[in-house]
């Protein structure tokens, strides 16, 4: 692996006195993911193990995220410069206070899904009354419950209404029949499903996509007070810019870039038929995109967040929440 061979190299020229190759000045960047190491953050490990941001004069440290880590929250604290995160999540935060802004988009589409077992009658969102769907929270909820509202059904049970079940980040309470849907990702949990024995056959499946509602994900997230530091600009721009080829790279070729990744989970808990399954979904989600932010796709997830009633995700049209200037300055 290339990082392996870069650490044996600066090893052996400090023996031999020579100046080693990590040795020159670097700006140092460092990224916190939303999750685990894996193929949905394909793009910033393949910029990594190519050379693509010491290209650009970057140290780029990659902080893996897990059910633990809240991203806003380590952005805020000062342990990350640079934050992966759902729109809604972090709309929600900047109207509760935390001023982060959008620099750039790479998911230019949603891979957010409800699976749900066939054999419930369940064929639309209005049969979803009277059942028990399992929702991921710690942000990842807004998505749900703003579609619920627009639905006009109630999420506190009953037979009008449906029972939240707070989903654990795996498929347990669909396969254990705990829940009549579960909420899932094209590029992972979906799969995982599949994994477990279950056919296609026996499923039902809502994308957000196609029911109108997605809200845009994985997108890079920076706090609004180091925007006005030129020097941290150049650094995103860079960034932004390296990222993007990784990107490009990954989508390229799928499996090489799913073999990039398994190299960089410590955790040894991927397996190398998954991530390849989940990099070929993950592309269908970043094709076309260079980066930009899709002012339309904004507008949606922000009508999206609005339209929930008594209790909308967020209150009011965010001002300043994103800028152009660092994509529209890595794409010249």
């Amino acid at each position: 692996m290339k990082r392996m061979m870069m650490a044996a190299a600066a090893a052996g020229a400090l023996m031999t006195g020579g100046a080693p190759a990590m040795a020159q000045d670097l700006d140092k960047v460092r990224l916190q993911l939303q999750w685990v190491t894996q193929a949905q953050f394909a793009g910033y490990y393949v910029a990594l193990e190519e050379g693509f941001y010491e290209e650009e004069g970057l140290d780029v440290e990659i902080l893996p995220g897990g059910p633990d880590i809240a991203p806003p929250q380590v952005l805020a604290g000062g342990g990350a410069d640079v934050m992966l995160n759902w729109m809604p999540s972090a709309l929600a935060a900047r109207e509760k206070g935390l001023p982060v802004v959008n620099i750039a988009q790479p998911f230019a589409s949603s891979g957010l899904m409800l699976t749900c077992w066939k054999d419930t009658g369940i064929t639309g969102p209005q049969d979803f009354k009277g059942k028990t769907i399992g929702v991921w929270f710690f942000g990842n909820e807004y998505p749900f419950l703003s579609w619920m509202s627009q639905e006009g059904i109630p999420t506190e049970g009953g037979e009008d209404g449906v029972t939240v079940l707070k989903q654990g980040f795996n498929v347990d309470p669909l396969i254990q029949r705990q829940a009549d849907c579960i909420s899932t990702m094209t590029y992972n949990e979906y799969g995982q499903v599949l994994d477990a024995g279950i056919s296609e056959d026996e499923l039902v499946t809502f994308k957000y996509e196609d029911m109108g509602v997605a809200t845009l994900e994985d997108g890079m997230w920076v706090l609004e007070e180091n925007l006005e530091d030129p020097e941290f600009v150049d650094k995103m721009i860079r960034f932004v810019r390296a990222s993007m080829k990784g990107w490009k790279w990954a989508e390229e070729n799928p499996e090489d870039a799913a073999q990039i990744v398994l190299d960089y989970d410590e955790t040894g808990a991927q397996t190398e038929a998954h991530q390849v399954r989940m990099m070929g979904e993950i592309a269908k989600l970043t094709e076309g995109s260079d980066g930009s932010l899709d002012e339309t796709a904004y507008q949606r997830t922000v009508d999206t967040l609005l339209a929930g009633g008594s209790d909308p995700v967020i209150s009011a049209v965010p001002e300043g929440a994103f800028t152009h200037e660092i994509t529209d300055a890595a794409l010249q």
